[in-house]
């Protein structure tokens, strides 16, 4: 998952969750947080619960992330946040308790007496995991269009810009989609699948050799041994789950957008 990506990611969720982005520079983000955002994760009960018992004005946080470290040249103070990091890891947990489908319109500035036509699109965010002794996470942000069916990659990046509200304006009408939003799914799950063929697998390859030479290593300590214990079992059967390698696929969240 690249910076921009994360930086994407991070815009978004923070404004469908009504917290006031104080500062959206290229390389990192300001929060104004609400009162149930910094009850989710600032991880604070004691003061909430303090601040409510006397009837207090409540101060929730306000956060810096940093997206990019590498690029940022100004003096800022923030939370590095990456792909693997346990903030991004906790925000995803949150994207899912609060819902993981939204329907959202284009806002568009034009004269009230101008009919503004919104295409429907599905937009998903999917999560690779490649597992083995070693974890590699990969986020896809897949669109297509639910009138001609054309699939777009970074699609999240794609409307990261666009003013996106949960209404509808009143001099604008969508399209009805002709591609059932199930049937789009399949299409982005069938992507996924090919591009999992297409990769690189040779970090299984390679896990599977490092599991013989550590099998190699089991058995020479219990060269000679007739009647093994118990726990060489258990060390053999744990050695052969930890290089396992496995690939699980996830969505993290996806929507339908009516777009301009």
């Amino acid at each position: 998952m690249y910076p921009q990506q994360i930086h994407s990611y991070l815009l978004q969720f923070f404004q469908e969750n009504n917290c006031q982005v104080i500062t959206n520079h290229a390389h990192y983000i300001d929060v104004q947080l609400t009162i149930e955002m910094d009850k989710r994760i600032m991880n604070r009960p004691y003061y909430w619960s303090y601040i409510e018992s006397i009837n207090e004005v409540p101060n929730p946080a306000r956060l810096t992330f940093i997206t990019d470290k590498n690029e940022l040249v100004e003096d800022v103070r923030g939370e590095v946040v990456h792909f693997g990091s346990p903030r991004l890891s906790q925000l995803f947990r949150v994207t899912k308790e609060l819902g993981s489908f939204v329907q959202m319109y284009e806002r568009i500035v034009e004269p009230v007496d101008t009919q503004i036509i919104l295409t429907p699109w599905l937009g998903v965010n999917y999560k690779i995991s490649y597992y083995c002794d070693q974890t590699k996470e990969t986020l896809y942000s897949l669109g297509i269009n639910l009138m001609t069916g054309h699939l777009v990659e970074g699609f999240q990046e794609s409307i990261g810009e666009v003013d996106l509200a949960m209404t509808i304006q009143a001099n604008t009408f969508h399209l009805p989609y002709i591609i059932k939003p199930l049937r789009a799914l399949e299409r982005l799950d069938t992507f996924i699948d090919n591009r999992i063929q297409q990769d690189d697998h040779t970090w299984a390859e390679e896990a599977k050799l490092r599991l013989q030479k550590d099998r190699k290593v089991l058995e020479y300590f219990y060269q000679g041994v007739e009647d093994r214990p118990d726990c060489y079992e258990t060390e053999k059967e744990a050695m052969e789950q930890q290089y396992e390698a496995r690939i699980k696929i996830d969505i993290v969240n996806g929507g339908l957008f009516y777009l301009k």
